[in-house]
């Protein structure tokens, strides 16, 4: 699509021909999907009756969004409790929504920020998703992320590199795997999360050799018969999973080990057709977080096969119909964002739904996003690898690059050795 081409709402009587025909043969999932494509099909049909009179229905409601970000940031609602090993998460989802959003929080307030993640910091190294608890690959994604948003000395004193670094170590399989914490589950999310992590960190490059040997390799061997990326080796192509098997060999510079088309032409087919959203899985629904997980996956697999091919330069997916999907069944008229018409709003939702939709706006042109309605929607940009700000990324890597903090350890087997001494 032509970057200078003003993005047009659909012809949503036209669309109903593209729901899905079940050819007379219903199945569970097949009703499923015909009652999601109902839910947004209601949406659509009270936008197209409404959007003359309210043209607010074509915005995203800014204000609406922010109030809700900044009430779950000062305190959450009991039913969050469910998430007490999550809370770097939880901090991590607010912040990048908010900073997409243009909305930054008093000074006070991110210095609190910084102390709760502080508190969530590990003795051994990472961080935990809480106060106390176990370090943990994913709630140290979260916490650097969020830490690097905020930018603040303070904030990446929080961050301790050479305890870090030995954790890396101690989670590390020697086939070049990563546990997502000490004898947990091995997953792609793991290896993504320590190569992000080291890489945001501009930890020393003699250390990312030793760290991400056959790291690769490994996240290469996710790869299905499909295109996408699996959990682990013979897992069903998933696509958060395939952000992070994608975005790991991007970051490590190793994407050529990866069949690159077939991880395009996957990722391209799960947009649907009628709902304009991204799907997860083949034969799954439509659900509002795969507007990143999938949206960035495609980006990065285009830039990877760019070369000499000028079709790469242009979006290959529908960033109108995206952006159609997000702005009219995903938004909560109390703020927040949802997975699909019919469910509650949360914070996952919220970031990952925003984010995609920054994506799809600023993946082909900086100089000029394509923003779908009014001009009110367009969302700050954010970086395809890391999700977070482009110049948090920018930041975060020069502050590291000065640092003096060069005491690393630089073998996984005196790390593992060290830490059963300590159990």
């Amino acid at each position: 699509m032509d970057p200078m081409e003003e993005l047009l709402f659909r012809n949503f009587q036209r669309l109903r021909d593209l729901k899905f025909d079940d050819e007379k043969l219903t199945t569970t999932t097949s009703r499923e999907q015909q009652k999601t494509e109902t839910s947004v099909e209601k949406c659509f049909d009270r936008f197209d009756e409404l959007r003359f009179t309210q043209p607010r229905l074509s915005q995203i409601f800014r204000l609406e969004h922010q109030y809700y970000l900044d009430a779950m940031l000062r305190r959450l609602p009991t039913n969050y409790e469910c998430l007490d090993s999550s809370r770097t998460w939880c901090v991590y989802w607010i912040l990048q929504a908010a900073q997409l959003l243009s909305f930054t929080f008093d000074d006070q307030t991110l210095e609190n920020v910084v102390q709760f993640l502080s508190k969530c910091r590990t003795p051994t190294g990472g961080f935990g998703g809480g106060p106390g608890q176990y370090a943990h690959l994913a709630p140290t994604y979260a916490a650097v992320n969020s830490l690097c948003i905020i930018g603040t000395e303070e904030a990446y004193r929080a961050i301790d590199r050479p305890t870090l670094v030995h954790f890396l170590f101690s989670v590390r399989e020697s086939d070049g795997s990563y546990r997502l914490h000490v004898d947990g589950e091995t997953d792609v999310r793991g290896a993504y999360c320590a190569i992000s992590c080291a890489k945001l960190l501009n930890l020393p490059e003699p250390v990312i050799r030793e760290l991400f040997a056959g790291t690769g390799d490994w996240i290469a061997k996710c790869q299905t018969y499909e295109g996408g990326f699996g959990g682990a080796p013979d897992l069903e192509a998933h696509g958060g999973y395939t952000f992070c098997g994608i975005a790991g060999l991007a970051l490590l510079n190793e994407a050529d080990k990866c069949d690159k088309q077939a991880l395009l032409q996957w990722t391209l087919r799960r947009q649907m057709s009628y709902e304009g959203g991204f799907q997860g899985r083949t034969n799954k629904l439509v659900d509002g977080c795969y507007s990143f997980w999938v949206g960035a996956s495609i980006p990065i697999a285009q830039a990877i096969l760019s070369g000499d091919d000028k079709e790469m330069e242009h979006t290959l997916f529908d960033v109108g119909a995206l952006q159609e999907y997000i702005l009219i069944c995903c938004q909560k008229q109390n703020g927040g964002l949802i997975d699909k018409p019919g469910k509650p709003q949360d914070l996952y939702h919220t970031c990952y739904t925003l984010s995609g939709v920054s994506i799809a706006q600023h993946t082909e042109s900086a100089s000029c996003p394509q923003v779908m309605g009014d001009t009110i929607n367009e969302l700050l940009p954010t970086h395809p690898l890391f999700n977070i700000p482009p110049k948090a990324v920018a930041a975060a890597r020069s502050h590291f690059s000065n640092s003096n903090d060069t005491e690393f350890v630089v073998s996984d087997e005196n790390s593992k050795a060290e830490d059963k001494q300590d159990s």
